[in-house]
């Protein structure tokens, strides 16, 4: 089995932000390697409460390595969609201290050699968070029609050359599936003009499937609408994106519910996004796209 490897992204910024005490309940609502839980729970320790969501196999086999001294921590599988629910099974009524959010795929998903997300390392076209998922990128690839694809290259990846690679995937998949990862990258490098850059030409493509594939957006819009109904008055979302996308719906739901004129619920805790320290850059090259947003529950 590959060793799960993640680098949790601005954790001392994101969970420092949270305000963390002992004796409250509080989120992390997308879990990974466990590197922000593990800090809430040393701070909240002995009485706070910490529920800890994934849908990834692999990440919540490491994180319980991790996690495992903690007492006061529980790991659920299930979308940060559901936590309100998940929740409420559990017989909480209210999510007292907070919730952090690290959207966006782990380093251990993007590198992996078997989970299909990287276009450098031969794998079947996957790309899912959730194992159990039947829906996968094989099917984006070999099922949508050219104007779809173009629409997610566009939107999600922000690609200048998505009506090419598009024609390009449909013309082959006539003649043959399209079926592997490296499959997909050669036929994206061949699709487009060699231009000075740094991006591989398949990175922004991959990204877009992923995204649909997971459908991260949508998740993410419904996440925050789910869970500020369930923040008790004081506690704070914090939340980290990776992706222009993903920070404009953060940035959008935090000022639709702080303007006074939509009955205020929010306060702003960053009037503009944190970014990573440059010794973290240089550490992980990847936190150079991280944008750190945070609001407190003020009714």
């Amino acid at each position: 089995m590959e060793q799960f490897k993640h680098f949790p992204v601005m954790a001392k910024e994101a969970v420092g932000i949270l305000e963390c005490q002992n004796g409250k309940i509080y989120v992390d609502a997308t879990l990974g390697g466990g590197g922000y839980s593990s800090l809430i729970a040393e701070k909240i320790s002995p009485d706070g409460l910490l529920y800890s969501f994934d849908i990834d196999d692999d990440a919540i086999s490491a994180a319980k390595e991790h996690l495992n001294k903690y007492k006061n921590v529980k790991i659920i599988k299930n979308s940060h969609v559901n936590i309100a629910e998940c929740l409420k099974k559990e017989g909480i009524e209210k999510i007292t201290g907070g919730v952090v959010y690290d959207f966006g795929a782990s380093y251990f998903q993007l590198t992996s050699a078997t989970r299909g997300f990287s276009f450098s390392k031969e794998a079947p076209l996957d790309m899912r968070f959730n194992k159990d998922a039947d829906f996968t990128a094989y099917d984006v690839v070999n099922n949508y029609s050219e104007e779809n694809l173009v629409k997610i290259f566009s939107e999600y990846g922000e690609e200048r050359f998505s009506k090419r690679i598009a024609k390009a995937i449909v013309l082959k998949r006539k003649q043959k599936k399209i079926e592997t990862t490296t499959e997909l990258s050669d036929l994206i490098i061949e699709a487009t003009p060699r231009i000075k850059s740094k991006l591989h030409p398949a990175t922004r493509v991959f990204q877009a499937i992923r995204i649909e594939v997971n459908q991260e957006l949508e998740n993410i819009k419904n996440t925050l609408i789910n869970i500020l109904p369930f923040l008790e008055t004081g506690a704070i979302i914090s939340a980290v994106t990776f992706h222009s996308a993903e920070d404009r719906i953060v940035k959008n739901f935090f000022r639709d519910n702080s303007q006074k004129f939509n009955d205020s619920r929010l306060e702003i805790l960053t009037k503009k996004p944190l970014y990573a320290a440059e010794e973290e850059v240089k550490l992980n090259p990847p936190s150079r796209s991280a944008k750190l947003r945070a609001a407190r529950v003020i009714k």
